[in-house]
């Protein structure tokens, strides 16, 4: 079958993470995408016993947060010797677990906040260190159990908050500026995102509500700083052993300095997401987006299936 031919794809969405509602919108948009270019695409929830079905040429992996994106269904697809999209088995697991994330970066001369791990909820506030703080859970996404501490006294609850989902908990030095996202497509950094959400914070309600969140693409940034973000996404994918795409999230402080949050290996791919948003002012079409991510994993495909 030629590269332009129609193909046979399954989507994974939903799964069993705490990001199963995101995962399945993400899915569905994906589903829609890669129908519209008519190909024959069947949708499968990963929760429990599944297969694949016959003739399945490709997976496009839509699950977010822990089995999708944490290097678990990647492992099982190696083991079937189906193509997926997205990055293999060692980034997805390294990438999605945030102390991991911060050890490479910090090897490869990425610049990235300070940070201690915590793993008791009567952990005292970590001394030698003023507010404000991010507590988050060392392996969720989709801002899940994401804390933000001005004063102190607000350091118990958002601690207990945090491990409530993960048994350890990544506190970072709050970088305060602008928020961007950098995402990577095919080995090239595309257009910078910025964030800006009307409640001053990108938490879960921010990202996945309409109307919450200001979006600038290209963002507003001189072509030096611009290149000086795209850098940095490109070291932070490289730092985990990304392929194909991702996307990497970056403050910028008042002095123009770049902080490297963390690297998504699955980002969504919703009506709200940023990589799609990216990709649109690169050029990219949803439904071209979606083909090319599919177009990736075939070009890995075992000439033996």
């Amino acid at each position: 079958m030629n590269a332009s031919a129609p193909r046979r794809i399954c989507v994974l969405l939903g799964g069993p993470s705490a990001e199963r509602e995101v995962s399945l919108r993400s899915g569905a948009a994906v589903a829609r995408g890669l129908r519209s270019l008519g190909w024959s695409v069947d949708e499968i929830d990963p929760v429990g016993t599944w297969t694949l079905p016959a003739g399945t040429e490709a997976v496009f992996i839509a699950l977010h947060g822990t089995y999708g994106e944490d290097g678990t269904v990647q492992r099982e697809l190696e083991a079937l010797g189906v193509p997926y999209t997205g990055c293999g088995v060692e980034a997805s697991r390294v990438a999605f677990d945030k102390v991991l994330t911060k050890q490479r970066l910090v090897s490869a001369g990425v610049p990235t906040a300070r940070h201690v791990v915590v793993s008791e909820p009567s952990a005292p506030w970590p001394a030698g260190w003023e507010p404000p703080v991010v507590v988050k859970p060392v392996r969720q996404g989709s801002s899940v159990g994401l804390c933000f501490v001005d004063h102190p006294s607000a350091w118990p609850e958002a601690l207990r908050e945090c491990l409530r989902h993960d048994a350890e908990a990544l506190v970072e030095e709050r970088i305060l500026g602008r928020e961007v996202t950098i995402g990577i497509l095919d080995g090239r950094a595309l257009p910078v995102v910025e964030v800006r959400p009307k409640s001053g914070a990108y938490d879960y309600r921010s990202k996945y509500t309409a109307g919450e969140t200001e979006y600038l693409c290209p963002a507003p940034f001189d072509s030096a700083l611009t290149s000086r973000l795209q850098a940095a996404g490109l070291g932070a994918f490289e730092a985990v052993g990304g392929r194909d795409y991702a996307r990497v999230d970056v403050m910028v402080n008042p002095e123009g300095e770049p902080f490297v949050l963390e690297v998504n290996t699955l980002p969504g791919m919703t009506e709200t997401s940023l990589l799609p948003k990216a990709a649109a002012a690169a050029g990219f079409g949803f439904p071209e987006l979606c083909r090319r991510m599919v177009e990736l994993a075939l070009s890995r495909q075992n000439p033996r299936r």
